[in-house]
């Protein structure tokens, strides 16, 4: 039997990182089986759900390289479908309309809560003799077995009982006709032949009304993973407040797909103390049935860490296109991208992020430096680097070639000439041509900033430094 799995979202809001784990979970164990992911919108709350969530969830997953074998598919065309069902289920009397009002429901409820009871529906319209008043609104109920369990082998969780007792019949259609979560979701995964569900463990108490449904219209039932959910480093459930924002601005803050993917799977999942996996090694090796049943911890610092390996390891060329973008972010647009592939590798392992990589190099794409990092100038911008400076920026006039071996060459003719240590020369060099104190080897600096751009702003530096002097006469 072919593997099927389904990654069924509400769109209620955008995909948040909760959520992308178990995109990715879903994804890696149908992937190293061989079978099918599908996508469902489950849009079936129609006062909630929003278009603009649909389409932050499909670029979220997108970006992510989680894009689904089939899909999307949306819930709320399926409705008439789902109605089908719940009358099948009433003709069948596993079903049964329900007449109670709101003040009786209250009622029942308050009188349990008093009595120390869990409050629920005592099904009292299982049997009720009275005839309802015509046109009194009523919704369906399921007719739940009383004695038993249910009983299921979830793949992370394990066994799991539940003692049908201690369920209640639960709605499958409410009062105006629309059909509730519970039977949605079941007839769906019938109709899409899911045979393996993989969700959040928020979902636990769903589980045994669904399995109950399967088993009242004689369909197969999926065999369940349930996984650990994410907590914040205080050990709550991750909420907006720990950073459970849209995956999407992950991409904002400057990090990779491939390191999101890799972070994520480390949530509750490992393969001995390897920590940094490529997603062809997560699909050959995940497995639902490795997941950890602990909680699993959301820490910023160690995706940062996977990011910033992440960004050393992979080749420019995968860089680019978010790279290119975080440099739109900051204005500069219309990069010479073989210009940029040669300057990459030079800031790989100097960038923790796409963000803090783009703003090291942004001096290669800017027409000038018209701003120098206050510390980093009143550091080394100091008046006795004017003559070596500008003995530099003469000589470097005179190299045509513009190698890092000539442009070597020329910073040790100088620095013997004016029997100096390279930091003293290099560092005013720096702020010179970056505006800062931090950039790649000197040298590598000034070759990728070319010839023109470099000479001219060691001649603005030198210009800056002879103002400087001049206003200390």
């Amino acid at each position: 039997m072919t593997l099927r799995t389904r990654f069924a979202p509400s769109p209620t809001g955008f995909l948040h990182i909760g959520g992308a784990r178990t995109a990715l979970f879903c994804h890696l164990h149908t992937r190293h089986y061989g079978g099918t992911t599908i996508l469902r919108i489950e849009d079936t709350d129609r006062e909630r759900s929003k278009s603009e969530a649909v389409e932050a969830i499909l670029a979220g997953m997108h970006w992510l390289g989680l894009d689904p074998d089939e899909g999307p598919y949306f819930q709320s065309s399926h409705c008439e479908k789902h109605l089908e069902i719940a009358e099948q289920l009433l003709i069948g009397e596993r079903a049964y309309r329900c007449y109670c009002t709101k003040e009786e429901l209250d009622e029942m409820r308050d009188k349990q809560r008093a009595a120390g009871l869990k409050p629920r529906y005592d099904g009292r319209c299982r049997n009720r003799s009275e005839p309802p008043q015509e046109g009194a609104p009523f919704v369906i109920r399921f007719l739940r077995p009383t004695t038993g369990e249910v009983v299921w082998e979830d793949k992370i969780q394990g066994e799991v009982r539940v003692r049908n007792d201690e369920l209640d019949d639960l709605i499958l259609v409410r009062s105006d006709g629309s059909p509730t979560y519970n039977l949605s979701v079941v007839v769906d995964d019938h109709d899409m032949g899911i045979n393996l569900v993989i969700r959040g463990e928020d979902h636990l108490s769903n589980t045994p009304r669904q399995i109950q449904l399967f088993e009242a219209l004689a369909w197969d039932v999926p065999e369940y993973a349930h996984m650990p959910l994410l907590h914040g480093s205080d050990g709550a459930k991750l909420s907006k407040r720990h950073g459970a924002v849209s995956v999407l601005s992950f991409r904002e803050e400057g990090f990779l797909p491939s390191a999101v993917n890799n972070y994520l799977v480390r949530l509750g999942w490992s393969h001995g103390d390897q920590e940094i996996f490529t997603m062809q090694e997560m699909e050959s090796l995940f497995d639902i049935c490795e997941v950890g049943r602990s909680a699993a911890i959301f820490n910023n610092d160690k995706l940062l860490w996977i990011n910033s390996h992440h960004i050393m390891d992979s080749p420019p060329e995968e860089l680019l296109e978010d790279l290119l973008y975080q440099l739109e972010q900051i204005g500069i647009e219309n990069v010479d991208k073989v210009k940029l592939l040669s300057a990459v590798p030079e800031f790989q392992e100097r960038s923790k992020t796409l963000v803090e990589m783009a703003q090291k190099m942004a001096f290669l794409f800017l027409d000038d430096i018209d701003y120098y990092e206050p510390t980093a100038a009143k550091k080394y911008m100091k008046i006795s680097a004017l003559p070596p400076l500008t003995e530099l920026t003469r000589r470097l006039e005179s190299n045509n070639e513009w190698t890092l071996e000539s442009i070597e060459k020329v910073f040790a003719s100088v620095l013997a000439a004016f029997e100096m240590k390279m930091g003293k020369l290099a560092q005013p060099v720096r702020v010179a041509l970056t505006g800062t104190a931090t950039s790649p080897g000197i040298y590598e600096t000034l070759y990728l900033l070319g010839r023109t751009k470099s000479l001219s702003r060691l001649q603005a530096g030198v210009l800056y430094l002879e103002e400087k002097s001049q206003s200390t006469d």
